[in-house]
């Protein structure tokens, strides 16, 4: 099996998650610059197999588009006209922020590491993956 690949898109930053061969498990991949995403992706993809990309859809939690949504977008029309070959869906990524949050308290990360915004995107990407397989294992 290919991997799955799951993407929290920000203005500038982004976090990237991936899961193991057998799509069983989530993990970290890195946080890079929003404006190196694609060229990150497609090198790891020359690297590795992956069946797709799951991205964020940012939500305000009464279900209206955030402010985030057309620049998610974009990159997602971008993506699908140069590499058809890999679909690319979206996905809810309504709290994965504050999840990340409470996973890093919960974790005893002190206050400092706690302020770091790149692991916590990329540990929202973790979320966003685990809960979209979470979701699909549900649905099967």
């Amino acid at each position: 099996m290919a991997r799955i690949v799951s993407i929290d898109y920000g203005k500038k930053r982004t976090g990237i998650a991936v899961t193991d061969p057998l799509q069983l498990i989530a993990g970290g991949l890195a946080t890079v610059s929003t404006s190196d995403l694609y060229r990150f992706l497609v090198d790891y993809m020359q690297r590795e197999a992956v069946e797709r990309v799951v991205i964020g859809k940012p939500l305000q939690s009464n279900g209206l588009p955030s402010e985030n949504l057309p620049r998610v977008q974009l990159f997602v029309a971008y993506w699908q006209r140069h590499q058809p070959e890999i679909p690319i869906e979206y996905y809810d990524e309504r709290y994965t922020s504050v999840l990340a949050h409470q996973a890093m308290l919960e974790g005893g990360l002190k206050r400092k590491d706690r302020r770091n915004k790149a692991l916590v995107d990329e540990i929202s990407a973790v979320i966003l993956l685990q809960n979209y397989l979470a979701s699909r294992n549900f649905r099967k």
